[in-house]
C-alpha cells in the first residue's frame, strides 16, 4: 500500500482489491477495507474525499434530504451573488451538529433494519442459510446472510466439535485438536436456531 497522500491511498487500495477478486481471501479484504473507511463527518475543512481520491469534495446532492446540501446550495448562491465568506465557527459549529444529528439518524435506521430483519428471520426458525462470517471476537462470530443482509451470533461455547481460540491477528478462532479454522470473510452453512426481538438479536449454529 502507497500511503504518501490520499489519491496514492485510493490507487493501492482499488489495486489490491481487483488482485484478490474470485481469491479466498477477497471476503476478508473487501470486508476489512469498508471497516478502515472513516465515518464521513461535515466540516469547513477542505480535506478532500479520501475513498474518490479528490484533493477538493463537497457533499452536495439536491436540498430536498439533508440541511448540510441545503447550506451548501445557500453558500453557492451567496457567493454567485458576490457575497463575503460568512463566520468559519458558526460554520463549523453547525457541521458539528449536522454530523450529529445524522450519526443519530443512522443508528436508529439501523436498529429499525435489525427489528425488522429478525422479525423477518422469525419465520425461518430451524431452516439453513449459506452465510458469510461478518465478524469475529473471543466469545463468537457474527455470519451475515447475503440474500437477506439478517446477521447472526454463533457462540464459541455453541462449537461441541472442539475448543476454539480466538486470533485478533487474523481475525479467526481455531480449535485446538482439530485445527478448524473460521475467519472473517469464510462461507459457512447455518442453521437459525433464535429470534430475540427485544434485543434485536439472532442466533446461529453452523451446520456440518
Amino acid at each position: 500500500m502507497d500511503l504518501a497522500n490520499t489519491k496514492k491511498v485510493a490507487e493501492s487500495l482499488n489495486t489490491l482489491l481487483k488482485d484478490v477478486k474470485g481469491k479466498g481471501e477477497e471476503n476478508m479484504i473487501e470486508t476489512l477495507a469498508m471497516r478502515s473507511m472513516s465515518k464521513a463527518v461535515y466540516s469547513t475543512d477542505p480535506i478532500g474525499h479520501y475513498g474518490l481520491g479528490f484533493d477538493y469534495y463537497s457533499h452536495f446532492t439536491s436540498p430536498i434530504r439533508r440541511y448540510p446540501d441545503l447550506l451548501a446550495h445557500r453558500l453557492l448562491q451567496h457567493y454567485l451573488d458576490g457575497g463575503k465568506s460568512p463566520d468559519r465557527n458558526e460554520l463549523e459549529e453547525k457541521a458539528k451538529h449536522c454530523s450529529a444529528m445524522e450519526r443519530l439518524a443512522a443508528d436508529a435506521e439501523r436498529d429499525s433494519i435489525k427489528f425488522m430483519q429478525v422479525k423477518f428471520m422469525e419465520k425461518h426458525l430451524g431452516e439453513t442459510f449459506t452465510g458469510v462470517i461478518s465478524g469475529v471476537a473471543e466469545f463468537g462470530f457474527w455470519v451475515e446472510i447475503p440474500e437477506n443482509g439478517a446477521e447472526g451470533l454463533i457462540k464459541l461455547r455453541d462449537l461441541m466439535d472442539d475448543s476454539y481460540t480466538y486470533d485478533k491477528a487474523t481475525h479467526a478462532v481455531y480449535g485446538s485438536r482439530t485445527g478448524n479454522r473460521y475467519q472473517l470473510g469464510d462461507q459457512v452453512q447455518i442453521k437459525v436456531v433464535k429470534a430475540n426481538l427485544i434485543q434485536k438479536q439472532l442466533d446461529f449454529k453452523i451446520v456440518e
